[in-house]
């Protein structure tokens, strides 16, 4: 399986030493649309958990994949220490489609942006199979505002909109920020976090 997947062996040595975006707690731009998100939360691409485990706490039903044992086993290890209630699975989310359930929310911190373009055409036909009519995709990735460098894929509005353009409906693209671990050493983004777009995308 992990041969089958482009770029797993990066995210492997990521997270066995200090991944950028591993920061101890959700992204802020997420716990500022707590509100928005809503019913039965999928988190794809949900690494170590924070992001899913905000909302757990906020008494969502919340499912986290990743296509890595390792984050998830620390994502459950975090659930148990923490005592909430998520249920975390190791799965491609390229294959979204083998998911039993339905969401009403979907977030996505990090995940779009590392994807060529035809497997963006596979994710977010994965997305239309698990997002209910009218439930709302949240995603979050690295713009084109953000200068050339290191870090993942820079994406422009255009690519969003032509990504989601058929049984989706964007409802907002505002600009944003990643937030990233303070000790990096090798990596270096803008001052203030890397410029990113925060989307929310309805499912028609």
């Amino acid at each position: 399986m992990s041969q089958e997947i482009p770029g797993k062996d990066r995210f492997q040595q990521a997270y066995e030493g200090k991944a950028p975006w591993d920061i101890g707690k959700p992204q802020p731009v997420f716990v500022r649309a707590a509100d928005q998100i809503t019913g039965a939360v999928l988190d794809a691409g949900c690494g170590t958990g924070e992001n899913a485990l905000f909302f757990a706490q906020q008494g969502r039903t919340v499912t986290g994949v990743d296509f890595l044992d390792q984050p998830i086993a620390e994502a459950k290890r975090k659930a148990q220490e923490r005592g909430l209630s998520a249920t975390f699975l190791v799965l491609d989310a390229l294959h979204l489609d083998e998911l039993s359930e339905s969401f009403d929310s979907v977030i996505d911190c990090g995940l779009f942006h590392v994807f060529s373009d035809e497997d963006r055409a596979r994710y977010v036909a994965g997305l239309a199979s698990v997002v209910r009519p009218s439930g709302r995709l949240f995603l979050l990735c690295f713009s084109d505002q953000e200068p050339p460098g290191d870090g993942p894929r820079r994406v422009s509005q255009q690519e969003l909109r032509e990504a989601f353009a058929e049984g989706w409906e964007i409802e907002s693209i505002a600009e944003a920020r990643f937030e990233v671990r303070p000790d990096l050493e090798d990596l270096h983004f803008s001052e203030g976090g890397p410029f990113a777009w925060f989307c929310t995308i309805r499912r028609s």
